[in-house]
């Protein structure tokens, strides 16, 4: 299945390179209109992709770029996973996690919170 001419399913190429665990998932995205092929919304799991598309589709938090590069014949190891498609995403800035993500150390133990509210009480008579 090697070479120019030769087309895959996408749900299929997808799971050969590793994006999805599974081949279900990797479907189950297409099919909700998650995954554009050179620009186009693609809503069909069998749409048959090759050398030379670009794909875009969200992985995670972040929207991935992926131009494929060959359509592969298992779903082999990570690095002939890799050797598939070229990767286009653009960096996106880090984030914080959440509230409180700033802050150094972490939550105050039970312990700590006690003796800390046992300060202030001390700190008003």
């Amino acid at each position: 299945m090697t070479g120019g001419s030769a087309k895959i399913r996408l749900d299929k190429w997808l799971w050969h390179a590793r994006f999805f665990k599974t081949r279900t998932l990797a479907a189950k995205q297409v099919s909700g209109g998650h995954v554009r092929v050179n620009a186009t919304k693609v809503d069909k799991a069998a749409s048959k992709v090759g050398a030379g598309d670009t794909l875009t589709f969200p992985q995670g938090s972040q929207i991935r770029v992926v131009e494929i590069l060959d359509c592969g014949v298992r779903r082999g190891p990570a690095p002939e996973a890799q050797a598939l498609y070229l990767d286009k995403t653009p960096d996106q800035e880090k984030k914080p996690k959440g509230p409180g993500a700033d802050r150094v150390g972490g939550r105050p133990t039970k312990k700590d919170r006690r003796s800390l509210d046992l300060s202030r009480d001390r700190g008003l008579e």
